[in-house]
């Protein structure tokens, strides 16, 4: 026998991916993947553009794969974000010298970035309040309090 269940409002892809972006360094993560991938793009480019390869060239693929490898661990366990944050810092810093100078400074601060904004990450905190909506609660409680204050008087 078929039970009816009433029909709830399902949440649209947007809504969904925004609660799953709220729970996770997600701009941390994103930034370090996409550092790894600009100086593996870099690490692509003609012989007159390349100025480093570095340690025979392995280090110089390694480096960047592993960041971007950091990157996606920050973005599906951000349980270990402290750990993968530190080795993506320290691997960011370190394609500048196996890497096209960190892929032209480009990808080195991206990953520097994203690490620290990984790194910087609390899970337990509130979302935040946009500027307008403090001062519409402020003006409200301070309405509150005078019409109180009115009326005891």
């Amino acid at each position: 026998m078929l039970i009816a269940v009433p029909e709830r409002p399902r949440p649209g892809p947007r809504l969904a991916f925004r609660g799953w972006r709220a729970r996770r360094p997600f701009w941390g993560g994103l930034l370090l993947a996409l550092g790894g991938g600009e100086i593996l793009l870099t690490e692509k480019a003609s012989l007159k553009v390349v100025l480093h390869i570095g340690m025979q060239g392995l280090a110089g693929y390694l480096l960047p794969t592993l960041m971007v490898l950091l990157g996606l661990l920050i973005l599906f366990n951000p349980s270990q974000r402290l750990f993968y944050s530190i080795t993506g810092i320290l691997l960011s810093l370190g394609s500048w010298l196996t890497s096209n100078l960190g892929g032209f400074f480009i990808g080195l601060l991206l990953g520097a970035i994203g690490s620290c904004l990984a790194f910087g990450w609390l899970p337990d905190q509130e979302p935040r309040v946009s500027r307008r909506k403090r001062r519409k609660q402020q003006r409200a409680e301070a309405h509150t309090l005078t019409s109180e204050g009115a009326g005891t008087a």
